[in-house]
């Protein structure tokens, strides 16, 4: 076992994986303190789903490490990997359509064995998402888009997870339901000590909550930096954050940049 007093509690070094034929990630170096939130930016396509599904155990890297506080992850099965403390919350939810709320909460914790502490921690859940307990006995399936993302990320709280990977929690949800969902981590982070890694194409409300980002483009790390600091960059602002009107034409322009002013 490393001696992992000083590590992060994530860090990923040099890492490359496939989609298919087409390698998505390539070369990337990252890290994630605890008590932190850690935001990866960038466009569809950039690979930011395939970095959290490769640190997961979903597929395996073809070169490069994981390692949770020291130890090294990479290639573990995913179920080897949650009982670790790495639980994904992934793009598109995932949810149990036809189990109820509570079963699908209770799913959340099938690694563990402690009954009266799942029965706790089920009770937060509910104080973090009201809505749920309210829905606790309807079909999964029959919630909204905001309610199934509450969800997702509840049952991914029940597995009692040292970091948490959330994976696009903004996708097709209206203004206001990012905005509720995006202050509930933040407080969960802070409340909590949840530390998380985030996928967002949603810059600025990532930035908002993030301590720390990194900016991705074609399978690589371009841009890091504190979250204060990215949201302040020229680069940024014009092509993340609203400085021009067609936010997707600017997203393809920065595909076209050569090289970063």
């Amino acid at each position: 076992m490393s001696d992992n007093t000083n590590a992060p509690l994530l860090r990923v070094d040099n890492l490359e994986s496939f989609y298919g034929p087409i390698m998505a990630i390539r070369g990337v170096s990252l890290e994630v303190k605890e008590g932190q939130i850690v935001t990866v930016l960038g466009a569809n396509g950039a690979g930011k789903t395939t970095l959290l599904k490769t640190i997961s155990g979903v597929m395996d890297p073809e070169k490069g490490t994981v390692a949770l506080q020291g130890d090294e992850i990479q290639g573990s099965a995913p179920d080897a990997v949650v009982h670790r403390g790495v639980v994904h919350v992934p793009e598109g939810r995932e949810i149990f359509p036809i189990l109820t709320v509570e079963e699908n909460l209770k799913m959340g914790a099938y690694t563990r064995s402690d009954h009266e502490a799942i029965a706790s921690d089920m009770e937060l859940v509910y104080t973090y998402f009201p809505i749920l307990r309210e829905r606790r006995l309807q079909e999964a399936g029959t919630l909204s888009g905001g309610q199934q993302q509450m969800l997702a990320i509840g049952r991914g709280l029940m597995a009692k997870p040292r970091i948490m990977l959330l994976d696009e929690p903004s996708l097709g949800l209206s203004p206001l339901l990012v905005k509720e969902i995006f202050t509930i981590i933040s407080r969960l982070n802070r409340e909590q000590n949840v530390t998380m890694m985030l996928v967002e194409q949603n810059a600025k409300v990532a930035l908002d909550v993030a301590h720390y980002g990194y900016v991705m483009e074609l399978g690589r790390i371009v841009m890091s930096g504190e979250a204060e600091k990215l949201q302040q960059s020229k680069d940024i602002q014009e092509f993340y954050l609203g400085a021009q009107q067609d936010t997707q034409r600017g997203q393809r322009r920065w595909k076209q940049r050569k090289t970063w002013r």
